[in-house]
This record gives structure tokens, sequence and C-alpha cells, in this order.
């Protein structure tokens, strides 16, 4: 397991296995938020798994599937909720943590400069210079 800070209530991680969850616990995470499809991962890795083991550790744990395809409005503000809805920090996972790398960054518009997103996620090792347009234009709508 790889955490990755990109700020200190929110860090992404490439994906988790039941055997991480003692250290996610251990490391202060209130909550996990899995952003990756179990269409994607065997069954030992599916989020009935690893959401049994997080929750038996005493954490929060939510299910916000991501692809290209959903990586909509509606649920950047729903993955922001998410992050934003509990006492501490949130443990984001997906298969490499760029898509919740991504859909944080693009729930930060209303927030934080696109020069700052960027920074933060390019610190935690996501080079994410592709979604400055988009970024930019999220911004200058009103977010």
């Amino acid at each position: 397991m790889e955490i990755r800070q990109i700020t200190p209530r929110y860090a992404v991680s490439p994906q988790i296995c039941v055997d991480d969850v003692p250290a996610i616990a251990a490391a202060g995470f209130v909550k996990v938020i899995c952003n990756r499809p179990n269409s994607e991962v065997p069954a030992d890795l599916q989020s009935d798994a690893i959401g049994q083991a997080v929750r038996a550790a005493g954490l929060e744990y939510e299910v916000l599937e991501l692809t290209h395809q959903t990586m909509t409005p509606d649920n950047v503000a729903l993955q922001k909720d998410l992050a934003e809805s509990c006492s501490g920090p949130v443990l984001a996972y997906c298969a490499s943590g760029t898509r919740c790398s991504v859909i944080w960054a693009l729930g930060q518009c209303n927030a934080m400069t696109t020069d700052e997103i960027l920074d933060a996620t390019g610190k935690a090792g996501y080079a994410l210079e592709n979604l400055r347009p988009t970024l930019d234009q999220i911004r200058h709508s009103g977010g």
C-alpha cells in the first residue's frame, strides 16, 4: 500500500487489500472511499470485501465507482461531500490513485487556484497538467 497525501484531510492510494486496513486505521484515517469499479478487480479486492474489513476496523466506507464515463459534475460533487462529511482524514483508492486525484482536483476549483490544485497533486506524484484547461474552464464558469 502506498498512501499519497494530497491535503492534510485527503490522501489517495493505489488498490488496497484487506491486509492493509489495520495500517490505514493506525494512520488515523476515519473514512475510506473506493473509486474502483468491481469489474476491474478479483473478488477478494472488490468493494464488499474491502468494505467489510474497513467497517470492522471502525472506519466509515463509501463506494463511488469511477470511470471516464462517470467522472461527471454530480459525482465530483458527491466525492467532495463524501470526503468532507466526516470528522477526519479520508483515504480514497482506485487502481493507481489517479482517478481519486482527478476527482479531487475537479472538486477544488471553487476553493483553490489551478496552480494550487496541480501543485498539490504533483507533490503527491500525480502529474495532472493535462487537466489545466478543464480546471481553468470550471474556475471561470463559477465552479
